[in-house]
């Protein structure tokens, strides 16, 4: 009889459970229906290298590095409203290490034509910084003297509003900026504008890439231009990427850059400030066809000439040299490069260098 009676009330305590939880499952349903987010896309990247550094003054450096790590977050609010958020750690070299919002964006798209960003962005400045550090084809950039020397507060973005629209081959896009530097907090801004017309396949959307790897055939010419409290710069870029028969990939990519007291690189001769640089560079790449194990090979050259003007004291030009060996396993989400990169000054200042090592880049 006992066991008969406990075996009853355990029966009668599960239907009171199950009942229960069949009443309560509206509820639970109605509270996860008011907490549903919209559709978010969440990523990560991370660029990270070891190199050995030969410098014209002092000891031989070797190095091992986290060059970048970055979180990607976006999402849509509407159909036409959207967010885009993104951090990156940066070592910094010879400053403090931080993790940074660089991307902090409210996007209004309306169409094609008529698209408004206001926040903390790329601004319409030169290819090189519409694609930065994880979508260039080259591992060492922003060493040359003139690719993205446009004022910026953190990775290339500024904080502002800008429109932008695609109209057939052409892409527009203008905006108004806070002014970096010193003039930074004053009444001061920073306009800024691109034109890109795209001859063959169309690079949708308005960060761009330094390479496609023969997904798109592309003859793309870009003229940026920026200006504030009567400083300028400007810049004509170039690049040029087609797949061929054998399936392999051969790019060409150009810029020419003039930093007409806004922007710039630091200066190599320091203390002393120059009144204005130019320079330009030349990136030729090739993607051989055959695979090999679980990707293909990549070599890449580049050569790239700047000269900074110091007024009564004479003119520095920099020469910089990069050869890379890439081994692509899929693209910007995965990939290790061995790279060459020689930085020479005339007259010399006692910075010149040479580096080996190699990189490696993977993104989810």
């Amino acid at each position: 009889m006992r066991l008969e009676s406990i075996r009853f009330r355990g029966a009668a305590r599960w239907r009171a459970a199950a009942i229960g939880a069949a009443l309560a499952l509206p509820a639970s349903n109605a509270l996860a229906a008011d907490v549903t987010l919209p559709p978010i896309s969440v990523g990560a990247g991370v660029r990270s290298s070891f190199t050995h550094t030969d410098p014209d003054l002092g000891e031989d450096i070797s190095d091992f590095e986290l060059n970048s790590a970055r979180i990607y977050i976006s999402g849509k609010v509407t159909e036409n409203i959207s967010l885009m958020f993104n951090t990156d750690y940066n070592a910094g070299g010879s400053t403090p290490e931080t993790v940074r919002v660089i991307d902090a964006v409210a996007q209004f798209s309306f169409s094609d034509e008529f698209n408004i960003w206001a926040g903390r962005f790329l601004p319409p400045s030169d290819r090189a910084n519409l694609y930065g550090p994880f979508y260039a084809n080259h591992w060492g950039v922003y060493r040359d003297g003139v690719q993205d020397g446009y004022p910026f507060e953190t990775e290339g973005r500024n904080d502002g509003v800008m429109y932008w629209g695609q109209f057939g081959i052409a892409k527009i896009s203008a905006g108004a900026f806070d002014v970096q530097g010193l003039s930074k907090g004053s009444s001061d801004v920073l306009y800024a504008g691109r034109v890109q017309l795209d001859f063959w396949d169309p690079e949708s959307g308005y960060y761009l890439n330094s390479t496609y790897y023969g997904e798109k055939d592309l003859l793309a010419v870009g003229v940026a231009a920026q200006t504030a409290a009567g400083d300028n710069a400007y810049s004509v870029d170039f690049l040029l990427e087609k797949k061929l028969g054998n399936s392999g990939v051969v790019t060409v990519e150009a810029e020419y850059a003039k930093y007409d007291g806004l922007g710039g690189y630091p200066s190599p001769a320091a203390p002393f400030v120059y009144d204005s640089s130019d320079g330009y560079y030349v990136l030729g790449a090739y993607v051989f066809p055959q695979t090999v194990g679980i990707g293909k090979f990549q070599v890449l050259a580049k050569h790239g000439e700047t000269t900074y003007d110091y007024g009564p004291l004479g003119d520095v030009d920099q020469t910089t040299s990069e050869l890379n060996l890439t081994y692509l396993i899929k693209d910007f989400n995965a990939r290790v490069t061995l790279f060459y990169i020689d930085s020479s000054f005339d007259p010399n200042l006692g910075r010149d260098n040479t580096q080996i090592g190699v990189g490696l880049q993977v993104q989810i």
